[in-house]
């Protein structure tokens, strides 16, 4: 309707100005007119009563007088006649006038004086009357007296209202009609061919290419969907050109990188679409403190850190909440931006979520509840049926929008983690034909400790409702399998890691996650000069320096570090004042109380510590609470002597892999917990027990005193680890399977 009416806004607004003036114009002509009638008509009526009102008067006939001037007292129109003496007096009036005579009239001089007739138009009362006046003369011309006829003038206008009501009336059936010929003409030449456009558009998006558009070919419209249906069509065989070349650069390259996971994907997936879906986004716009004005971020996440790679190697779509406060401020109409903002390589939609709903199904029933689940760190879980129901919605809102961007065929959704278990089932109820992989970046617990979940079958159903589920090893495939096959009815097949229920078969596989490689972490001017000066600031110069890099979280273990520090020194008093712990801590999920907790308990442990130890300008920790990006970290990996990984329990733990990719000198020692994924990948690193404390403490001496000889053999044996299983042999191995379940 808005469309219409700005369509119909100008031809509106002449007609109506030409409408009005005509209007005015003729309200004046007919009122003219019809006032003329009435003067020639009270001329008449007075001259023909001349006669009469002479005998009256020559005769000082009162009687006769107010018969005169009764005879008009029911006329229409006419309402009233007033008979006057030579001297002006009122004689005789009309009953309905009989207050006339109390009005001043200077007409009546004029008509006596001058012997002619007068007349005026006033008002009497309420209403607006005509009067018109003759004098009465003797045959020797001598005054006798006037005779005076009054006519009621509010007809004429009320004929004019008449004629302003015929015409507002006429305007707005008139305007009404222009606003549904305008909407006809509007939708036939403009509307329907632009939803036939966009509809044909839509289908191409998703992949129709085949479908022929509705659209006249003789309509610039038509030109324009013909001109894109060219473009479609070199599309497809510049993309299967790509795909053939593809493949045969596969064969030859070993290592995998950004430009052979490019080929995996246009040889693997061709004409496929890809859309990942995450919690966290990869970028986030905030408002700086300082200067008010928006910039982008990376969010401190494992799983942004391995997915970015993989996203601008293959392009696609990345689904994820915008959490960011400037976030709506670079979007478009449709909720999306293209990403990295430096170099657009693909989209990025962002969801919005409500405080409510960000609460019940981020922090209540996500990190309340699945979180403290899955990782043993003897956290009690808590489940609220609100939050439940709150992460029930969200789910669906996700799914929503995804199934708004899939393709008509050969779709692919990468899931990603414990936020989106319902999911994959949510989609394939829409569109069974997609193929849905959902990874799971946490540990999976065992049937017994996933069992205290109130809504383990929802859970277990929706993430079967994928192809393929994901973990970083094979322990935590296990404990799924064995989740399934006591907490549901369904068949197991161990041989081929699979879970079959209702007929559908998921397979489990696992996918240890990585990072770019070591290729990416070469040193450059500008690093340097910030290794020099953290350096200076922190007083580092002839010290050890070992660091930690974390997001507050009670599964980092980082309250375990503090006490295995301080142990160490107290241990072995000789490295008082020639060792430094630097703790790199994001505050994370403050908004939850034992988040909350815990960040007071490490300030307050830290404080303690350092103040047993302190002497002089030297502190033992150095504790730097703040977010870091991933360029800032950079410079600290290259300065620790010592990285500490001390998870209680962890997925993989990407910063051990970060701090052996950073290490291009081959100096340095990784202690990393036993109970991470990272530590069946990365071997030669110096394995701990975090909630030993003793063994701990001897751990880091032992890294202390480790020759420099044996760190080069450990660090080139891990950078060759991390060189030849890097995040792009980890996504070309989820691609493959799934292109792989596509052709099954």
């Amino acid at each position: 309707m808005k469309k219409t009416i700005v369509f119909a806004l100008p031809l509106i607004i002449i007609v109506s100005l030409v409408i009005i003036i005509f209007g005015v114009i003729q309200v004046r002509y007919e009122e003219d007119k019809l006032m003329d009638d009435l003067k020639r008509k009270a001329e008449t009526v007075a001259e023909s009563l001349e006669l009469s009102a002479g005998y009256v008067l020559a005769n000082n006939d009162q009687a006769g007088a107010q018969r005169l001037v009764k005879r008009f007292q029911n006329k229409k129109n006419i309402q009233g006649c007033a008979l006057y003496d030579r001297e002006g007096k009122l004689i005789a009036i009309t009953e309905r006038f009989r207050d006339w005579k109390d009005e001043e009239r200077e007409y009546y001089r004029d008509a006596l004086k001058n012997k002619e007739a007068s007349d005026l138009l006033g008002k009497f009362k309420k209403i607006y009357v005509y009067s018109h006046i003759i004098p009465v003369l003797d045959d020797q011309g001598k005054i006798l007296g006037m005779v005076e006829m009054i006519y009621d003038t509010s007809y004429v206008f009320a004929r004019s209202m008449d004629f302003w009501r015929n015409m507002i009336i006429t305007l707005v059936l008139l305007v009404i009609s222009l606003l549904l010929i305008a909407a006809l003409v509007l939708r036939q030449m403009f509307l329907v061919p632009m939803r036939q456009l966009t509809v044909w558009f839509k289908h191409f998006q998703k992949g129709e290419t085949s479908k022929m558009h509705e659209i006249s070919q003789k309509s610039e419209l038509g030109e324009l969907a013909s001109e894109v249906e060219q473009v479609a069509l070199s599309l497809r065989v510049a993309k299967k050109s790509m795909a053939e070349a593809a493949t045969i650069r596969l064969k030859k390259d070993e290592i995998w990188t950004e430009s052979k996971l490019k080929d995996l994907v246009n040889a693997k997936l061709g004409d496929s679409s890809m859309v990942i879906v995450s919690n966290r986004e990869p970028f986030m716009h905030v408002l700086d403190e300082r200067t008010g004005a928006a910039k982008y971020v990376r969010p401190a996440s494992g799983v942004v850190t391995a997915l970015n790679p993989i996203m601008r190697a293959c392009g696609g779509t990345w689904i994820a909440q915008g959490s960011g406060n400037a976030d709506r401020q670079f979007v478009n109409s449709k909720d999306k931006l293209g990403v990295p903002p430096e170099d657009n390589r693909y989209i990025l939609k962002r969801i919005w979520l409500t405080p409510e709903e960000e609460g019940g199904f981020y922090y209540g029933f996500a990190n309340e509840g699945l979180w403290p689940l899955s990782h043993i760190t003897f956290t009690r879980p808590i489940f609220r049926e609100a939050d439940w129901q709150m992460y029930k919605q969200v789910n669906q809102k996700f799914a929503d929008s995804v199934i708004e961007e899939l393709p008509a065929k050969n779709a692919f959704v990468f899931i990603q983690d414990y936020h989106f278990t319902l999911l994959g089932k949510m989609i394939k109820d829409k569109r069974p034909d997609v193929t849905i992989a959902l990874f799971w970046h946490i540990p999976w617990p065992n049937p017994e400790v996933f069992s205290v979940c109130p809504y383990q079958k929802e859970i277990l159903d929706g993430m079967l409702g994928c192809d393929l589920v994901g973990f970083h090893v094979q322990y935590h495939c296990n404990n799924f399998l064995e989740t399934a096959n006591r907490l549901l009815e369904c068949r197991v097949d161990n041989e081929k890691n699979s879970v079959v229920r209702s007929g559908k078969e998921t397979l489990v596989r696992p996918f240890p996650i990585s990072i770019e490689g070591v290729s990416r972490y070469s040193v450059t001017a500008n690093e340097a000069r910030e290794i020099d000066r953290i350096r200076e600031k922190y007083d580092l110069a002839g010290k050890i320096v070992a660091v930690g890099v974390d997001r507050i979280d009670y599964t980092k273990g980082i309250v375990e570090r503090i006490l295995a520090v301080d142990r160490f020194l107290g241990k072995y008093p000789e490295y008082l004042n020639k060792f430094v712990f630097l703790q790199l801590a994001a505050p994370s999920r403050t908004k939850i109380k034992r988040y909350h907790d815990l960040s007071d308990e490490i300030e307050r442990l830290i404080e303690k510590k350092n103040s047993k130890y302190t002497n002089g300008a030297w502190r033992p920790i150095i504790y730097l609470k703040e977010y870091f990006t991933p360029e800032e970290i950079k410079p600290y990996y290259r300065l620790g002597d010592i990285c500490v990984v001390s998870s209680l329990h962890d997925g993989m733990n990407l910063v051990a892999k970060e701090y052996v990719a950073a290490k291009n000198d081959l100096a340095g020692v990784l202690l990393l917990s036993k109970f991470t994924g990272a530590a069946r990948e990365l071997t030669e690193a110096l394995q701990i027990n975090p909630y030993a404390i003793e063994e701990f403490a001897d751990s880091l001496k032992t890294a202390c005193v480790m020759p420099p000889e044996e760190q080069k053999r450990r660090m080139e044996s891990m950078r060759k680890v991390v060189a030849d299983n890097n995040v792009y042999k980890w996504a070309a191995s989820i691609i493959t399977n799934l292109t792989e379940l596509q052709k099954t």
